[in-house]
Protein backbone atom coordinates (compact mmCIF):
# COMPACT_ATOMS: atom_id res chain seq x y z
CA UNK A 1 0.00 0.00 0.00
CA UNK A 2 1.38 3.61 -1.00
CA UNK A 3 1.93 5.80 2.03
CA UNK A 4 1.64 8.81 -0.09
CA UNK A 5 -1.06 11.08 1.12
CA UNK A 6 -4.39 10.54 -0.41
CA UNK A 7 -4.48 13.93 -2.01
CA UNK A 8 -1.20 13.49 -4.01
CA UNK A 9 -2.35 10.66 -5.23
CA UNK A 10 -5.99 12.05 -6.37
CA UNK A 11 -4.01 15.23 -8.36
CA UNK A 12 -1.61 14.63 -11.39
CA UNK A 13 1.91 14.99 -10.23
CA UNK A 14 4.68 16.63 -12.32
CA UNK A 15 7.37 14.09 -10.89
CA UNK A 16 5.16 10.99 -11.52
CA UNK A 17 3.63 12.39 -15.16
CA UNK A 18 7.85 12.47 -15.88
CA UNK A 19 8.01 9.12 -15.24
CA UNK A 20 5.62 8.39 -17.58
CA UNK A 21 6.77 10.25 -20.35
CA UNK A 22 10.09 8.10 -19.55
CA UNK A 23 8.19 4.71 -20.09
CA UNK A 24 8.57 4.90 -16.31
CA UNK A 25 5.99 2.34 -13.80
CA UNK A 26 6.09 4.38 -10.70
CA UNK A 27 2.98 6.79 -11.49
CA UNK A 28 -0.95 6.45 -10.93
CA UNK A 29 -4.06 6.41 -13.32
CA UNK A 30 -4.43 10.33 -12.42
CA UNK A 31 -0.89 10.70 -13.61
CA UNK A 32 -0.97 8.52 -16.38
CA UNK A 33 -4.46 10.12 -17.88
CA UNK A 34 -3.07 13.44 -17.23
CA UNK A 35 -0.21 12.64 -19.07
CA UNK A 36 -2.23 11.03 -21.90
CA UNK A 37 -4.23 14.28 -22.33
CA UNK A 38 -0.95 16.38 -22.33
CA UNK A 39 0.50 14.30 -25.41
CA UNK A 40 -2.73 14.25 -27.11
CA UNK A 41 -2.69 18.05 -26.85
CA UNK A 42 0.63 19.13 -27.64
CA UNK A 43 1.92 15.93 -29.24
CA UNK A 44 5.27 13.82 -28.92
CA UNK A 45 7.99 16.91 -29.45
CA UNK A 46 6.56 18.39 -26.31
CA UNK A 47 6.41 15.51 -24.05
CA UNK A 48 8.88 12.37 -24.46
CA UNK A 49 11.30 13.83 -27.21
CA UNK A 50 11.71 16.69 -24.33
CA UNK A 51 11.63 14.72 -21.48
CA UNK A 52 14.40 12.47 -23.00
CA UNK A 53 16.52 15.27 -23.93
CA UNK A 54 16.49 16.70 -20.60
CA UNK A 55 17.14 13.56 -18.90
CA UNK A 56 20.44 13.05 -21.40
CA UNK A 57 21.49 16.30 -20.37
CA UNK A 58 21.13 15.73 -16.75
CA UNK A 59 23.69 13.19 -17.67
CA UNK A 60 26.23 15.46 -19.47
CA UNK A 61 26.10 17.84 -16.85
CA UNK A 62 27.06 15.71 -14.24
CA UNK A 63 29.96 13.85 -16.17
CA UNK A 64 31.04 17.20 -16.93
CA UNK A 65 31.14 18.36 -13.10
CA UNK A 66 32.78 14.81 -12.08
CA UNK A 67 35.20 14.16 -14.85
CA UNK A 68 36.11 17.54 -15.38
CA UNK A 69 35.75 19.78 -12.64
CA UNK A 70 36.36 17.45 -10.03
CA UNK A 71 33.15 17.88 -7.92
CA UNK A 72 32.92 14.98 -5.55
CA UNK A 73 29.38 15.65 -4.09
CA UNK A 74 26.04 16.57 -5.66
CA UNK A 75 22.47 17.81 -4.85
CA UNK A 76 19.87 17.06 -7.07
CA UNK A 77 16.65 19.27 -6.49
CA UNK A 78 13.34 18.10 -7.92
CA UNK A 79 15.40 14.82 -8.88
CA UNK A 80 11.73 13.24 -9.87
CA UNK A 81 11.10 9.44 -9.45
CA UNK A 82 14.20 7.30 -9.95
CA UNK A 83 14.71 6.10 -13.54
CA UNK A 84 17.88 5.60 -16.16
CA UNK A 85 21.20 6.70 -15.56
CA UNK A 86 20.60 8.37 -12.52
CA UNK A 87 22.85 11.09 -10.91
CA UNK A 88 24.79 8.88 -8.13
CA UNK A 89 24.89 6.47 -11.57
CA UNK A 90 26.70 8.59 -13.68
CA UNK A 91 28.79 10.15 -10.87
CA UNK A 92 29.98 6.76 -9.83
CA UNK A 93 31.65 6.08 -12.89
CA UNK A 94 33.58 9.37 -12.94
CA UNK A 95 34.86 9.41 -9.51
CA UNK A 96 35.23 7.32 -6.42
CA UNK A 97 32.66 7.15 -3.97
CA UNK A 98 30.32 10.59 -5.27
CA UNK A 99 28.46 11.72 -2.04
CA UNK A 100 24.44 12.49 -3.32
CA UNK A 101 21.27 14.15 -2.15
CA UNK A 102 18.04 13.65 -3.62
CA UNK A 103 15.18 16.03 -3.05
CA UNK A 104 11.83 16.44 -4.31
CA UNK A 105 8.38 18.09 -2.88
CA UNK A 106 6.57 14.25 -4.19
CA UNK A 107 6.63 11.82 -1.19
CA UNK A 108 6.84 8.52 -3.48
CA UNK A 109 10.60 9.47 -4.82
CA UNK A 110 11.76 9.04 -1.81
CA UNK A 111 9.58 6.29 -1.05
CA UNK A 112 10.45 4.23 -4.27
CA UNK A 113 14.09 5.42 -4.57
CA UNK A 114 15.29 4.07 -0.68
CA UNK A 115 13.80 0.94 -2.34
CA UNK A 116 16.35 1.45 -4.92
CA UNK A 117 19.69 1.54 -3.88
CA UNK A 118 21.96 -1.22 -2.91
CA UNK A 119 23.70 -1.40 0.20
CA UNK A 120 26.88 0.21 -0.60
CA UNK A 121 24.68 3.56 -2.20
CA UNK A 122 23.02 3.96 0.78
CA UNK A 123 26.24 4.84 2.54
CA UNK A 124 27.11 8.17 0.15
CA UNK A 125 23.47 8.41 -1.27
CA UNK A 126 20.38 10.32 0.75
CA UNK A 127 16.52 10.59 -0.38
CA UNK A 128 14.00 12.74 1.35
CA UNK A 129 11.08 14.87 1.00
CA UNK A 130 11.33 18.73 1.22
CA UNK A 131 10.03 21.62 -0.91
CA UNK A 132 12.17 23.78 -3.13
CA UNK A 133 10.16 27.36 -2.07
CA UNK A 134 11.77 26.35 1.26
CA UNK A 135 15.54 26.12 0.70
CA UNK A 136 16.48 26.00 4.08
CA UNK A 137 14.19 22.60 4.61
CA UNK A 138 16.81 21.29 1.96
CA UNK A 139 20.19 22.55 2.76
CA UNK A 140 19.65 21.91 6.84
CA UNK A 141 18.27 18.77 6.66
CA UNK A 142 20.23 16.03 8.44
CA UNK A 143 21.05 13.98 5.67
CA UNK A 144 21.99 16.79 3.79
CA UNK A 145 24.22 17.76 7.06
CA UNK A 146 25.82 14.47 7.15
CA UNK A 147 26.87 14.26 3.76
CA UNK A 148 27.50 17.98 1.74
CA UNK A 149 30.41 19.34 2.98
CA UNK A 150 29.78 23.01 2.31
CA UNK A 151 32.85 24.51 2.72
CA UNK A 152 34.19 21.89 -0.63
CA UNK A 153 32.30 22.64 -4.43
CA UNK A 154 29.53 21.15 -4.85
CA UNK A 155 27.55 20.26 -7.83
CA UNK A 156 23.80 21.75 -6.99
CA UNK A 157 21.21 20.54 -10.23
CA UNK A 158 17.81 22.43 -10.76
CA UNK A 159 16.85 19.98 -13.71
CA UNK A 160 13.15 20.72 -15.07
CA UNK A 161 12.48 22.34 -11.85
CA UNK A 162 11.90 26.03 -11.79
CA UNK A 163 9.40 25.93 -14.07
CA UNK A 164 7.12 24.54 -11.51
CA UNK A 165 8.44 27.87 -9.52
CA UNK A 166 5.81 30.97 -10.21
CA UNK A 167 7.53 34.39 -10.11
CA UNK A 168 5.72 35.47 -6.79
CA UNK A 169 7.37 31.89 -5.02
CA UNK A 170 11.02 34.17 -5.37
CA UNK A 171 12.98 32.00 -7.81
CA UNK A 172 15.98 34.10 -7.71
CA UNK A 173 15.93 34.18 -4.09
CA UNK A 174 15.74 30.18 -3.72
CA UNK A 175 18.99 29.92 -6.07
CA UNK A 176 20.46 32.75 -3.76
CA UNK A 177 19.87 30.57 -0.70
CA UNK A 178 22.02 27.47 -2.11
CA UNK A 179 24.57 30.10 -3.78
CA UNK A 180 25.23 31.27 -0.10
CA UNK A 181 26.07 28.12 1.17
CA UNK A 182 27.84 27.30 -1.80
CA UNK A 183 32.39 27.21 -1.76
CA UNK A 184 33.55 28.88 -4.96
CA UNK A 185 34.72 26.77 -7.37
CA UNK A 186 30.65 25.07 -7.14
CA UNK A 187 28.34 24.67 -10.04
CA UNK A 188 25.03 25.00 -10.86
CA UNK A 189 23.47 23.15 -13.64
CA UNK A 190 19.82 24.20 -14.87
CA UNK A 191 17.21 23.44 -17.68
CA UNK A 192 13.69 25.14 -18.26
CA UNK A 193 11.15 25.70 -20.78
CA UNK A 194 11.77 28.47 -22.83
CA UNK A 195 9.12 30.80 -24.27
CA UNK A 196 11.59 31.12 -27.34
CA UNK A 197 11.82 27.66 -27.81
CA UNK A 198 8.24 27.00 -29.88
CA UNK A 199 4.86 28.43 -30.97
CA UNK A 200 2.75 30.52 -28.61
CA UNK A 201 -0.57 28.52 -29.06
CA UNK A 202 1.71 25.20 -27.71
CA UNK A 203 2.58 27.10 -24.76
CA UNK A 204 -0.47 27.95 -23.89
CA UNK A 205 -1.89 24.41 -24.00
CA UNK A 206 0.85 23.28 -22.37
CA UNK A 207 0.41 25.47 -19.60
CA UNK A 208 -3.51 24.86 -20.03
CA UNK A 209 -2.85 20.82 -19.35
CA UNK A 210 -0.71 21.32 -15.68
CA UNK A 211 -3.04 23.80 -14.01
CA UNK A 212 -4.61 20.57 -12.37
CA UNK A 213 -1.55 18.97 -11.42
CA UNK A 214 0.62 19.79 -8.00
CA UNK A 215 2.49 22.47 -9.50
CA UNK A 216 1.75 24.88 -12.37
CA UNK A 217 3.99 25.37 -15.74
CA UNK A 218 5.65 28.66 -16.13
CA UNK A 219 7.67 29.64 -19.02
CA UNK A 220 10.36 32.23 -19.37
CA UNK A 221 12.27 34.20 -21.72
CA UNK A 222 16.04 32.84 -22.20
CA UNK A 223 16.99 36.39 -21.07
CA UNK A 224 15.22 35.59 -17.62
CA UNK A 225 16.69 31.84 -17.55
CA UNK A 226 20.18 33.41 -18.05
CA UNK A 227 19.13 35.85 -14.69
CA UNK A 228 18.65 32.56 -12.63
CA UNK A 229 22.34 32.26 -13.44
CA UNK A 230 23.15 35.72 -11.18
CA UNK A 231 26.68 34.68 -9.01
CA UNK A 232 27.68 32.54 -11.06
CA UNK A 233 29.54 32.36 -14.51
CA UNK A 234 28.14 30.37 -17.87
CA UNK A 235 30.62 27.87 -19.11
CA UNK A 236 30.96 27.03 -23.03
CA UNK A 237 28.35 26.64 -24.37
CA UNK A 238 26.94 29.07 -22.39
CA UNK A 239 22.93 29.00 -22.14
CA UNK A 240 21.94 27.11 -25.03
CA UNK A 241 19.10 24.47 -26.11
CA UNK A 242 19.52 21.29 -23.35
CA UNK A 243 19.92 18.74 -26.48
CA UNK A 244 22.91 20.94 -27.65
CA UNK A 245 24.46 21.54 -24.67
CA UNK A 246 27.86 19.88 -25.05
CA UNK A 247 25.86 17.02 -27.27
CA UNK A 248 28.32 14.46 -28.06
CA UNK A 249 26.74 13.48 -31.67
CA UNK A 250 27.83 16.73 -33.26
CA UNK A 251 24.87 15.72 -35.87
CA UNK A 252 22.24 15.53 -33.07
CA UNK A 253 19.25 17.56 -33.33
CA UNK A 254 16.96 19.83 -30.34
CA UNK A 255 13.68 20.14 -29.57
CA UNK A 256 14.60 23.54 -28.75
CA UNK A 257 11.65 23.62 -26.27
CA UNK A 258 13.89 24.04 -23.46
CA UNK A 259 17.00 25.53 -22.62
CA UNK A 260 19.80 24.62 -20.57
CA UNK A 261 23.77 26.11 -18.71
CA UNK A 262 25.75 25.18 -16.33
CA UNK A 263 27.82 27.75 -14.18
CA UNK A 264 30.50 28.40 -11.92
CA UNK A 265 30.76 30.01 -8.22
CA UNK A 266 33.47 32.40 -8.39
Amino acid sequence: MSTEPAQSVERPSPARMYDYFLHGTNNYPVDRAAAEAVIGRVGQTLTRDVVWENRRFLGRAVRHLAEECGIRQFIDVGAGLPSQENTHHVARRAVSQPRVIYVDNDPAVAEHGKRLLTEDERANTGIFTADLRDPGSILDHPDTKSLIDFSQPVGVLFIAVFHFIRDSEDPKGIIRAFRDRMAPGSYLALSHLCVEGGPDDERRMMEDSYRNATAPMVYRTAAQIADLFEGFELVAPGLVPTGRWRQDDPDATSTDRMYAGVARKL
